[in-house]
């Protein structure tokens, strides 16, 4: 496996303004030509890791790459820019970074019909905004080919904006103000924002989450239905936010909970085999 961290600056000068750094840090499965596979072009796995906007989680980064890389998919991390940079700068940087995964097709062997984007918390927001608005005149006025992303692994996300029922920091952070005017509630709350042109969404959540309430994960999914798009929804009982893995990579005494909710990785496995996304 080859690993490399791309600072997306050297490739799209314009997203170093304001002092911004987005990292891509790609994990590159070797072609192993014993097998006969050197052209063999993989399933890709973008992952935004959560925070609120205002970090990058550790444990929702490369602990999930470790857990998608014995699928036999490429795993890039997203290492999005945060507060105080706000609305469109992350969205313009998971745009750049799949306008290079399509760049680097053949190179990092990447099948592009098959790239799944994965989102945790407020990582979930930027993965379901990019999966329901990648074209945005935001996005197109600097990527005009912007390009759409094949699914979605959307987990505890925050999706909707309405007041008491969603995470306002995440949205202060984000768009700079809470309670959002009515035109940013519409433009930001992604139940608002499914269309017949999302993507198929894999969604977990757990309903004791005292941060992000699980009605994100309901809007999304009832948005999903009105539109007709394949989707699968997962409802842990227990367990608090930010799980990611729920083991012992990102727990520091898993117990039986941990154990139940690490579940959702391998039956995430199996959703994208059934639609065709492994």
């Amino acid at each position: 496996m080859e690993v490399k961290k791309i600072h997306l600056k050297d490739h799209f000068s314009f997203l170093g303004e304001n002092g911004c750094d987005p990292t891509l840090t790609m994990y590159i499965q070797y072609n192993m030509s014993e097998m006969k596979w050197e052209d063999k072009k993989r399933p890709t796995l973008l992952i935004c890791p959560g925070g609120g906007y205002c970090m990058c989680s550790q444990r929702e980064a490369e602990p999930i790459a470790l857990a998608f890389i014995p699928l036999g998919m490429n795993v890039a991390i997203l290492n999005y820019s945060v507060a105080p940079n706000k609305f469109p700068t992350q969205i313009r940087e998971v745009a750049a970074a799949m306008e290079l995964l399509y760049e680097k097709q053949d190179e990092w062997h990447i099948n592009t019909e098959k790239i799944t984007i994965i989102g945790f918390s407020a990582g979930g927001h930027l993965a379901a905004h990019y999966s329901t608005s990648f074209d945005i005149p935001e996005v197109r006025a600097v990527f005009p080919d912007s390009k759409s992303v094949n699914g979605s692994i959307l987990s505890y996300p925050v999706i909707i904006a309405d007041k008491g029922i969603c995470h306002e920091g995440s949205f202060r952070s984000l768009v700079g103000e809470y309670p959002l005017s009515d035109e940013n509630f519409n433009r930001f709350s992604l139940d608002k924002c499914v269309s017949e042109k999302t993507p198929p969404a894999f969604i977990w959540h757990t309903a004791a989450d005292a941060a992000v309430p699980i009605q994100s994960s309901l809007y999304y999914a009832e948005a999903l239905s009105r539109y007709k798009i394949p989707y699968e929804l997962h409802i842990y009982p227990f367990g608090g936010h930010g799980g990611s893995t729920f083991d012992h990579q990102t727990q520091d005494n898993p117990n039986e909970i941990s154990k139940y909710n690490s579940r959702w990785v391998e039956e995430a496995g199996k959703w994208l085999k059934l639609m065709n996304l492994l």
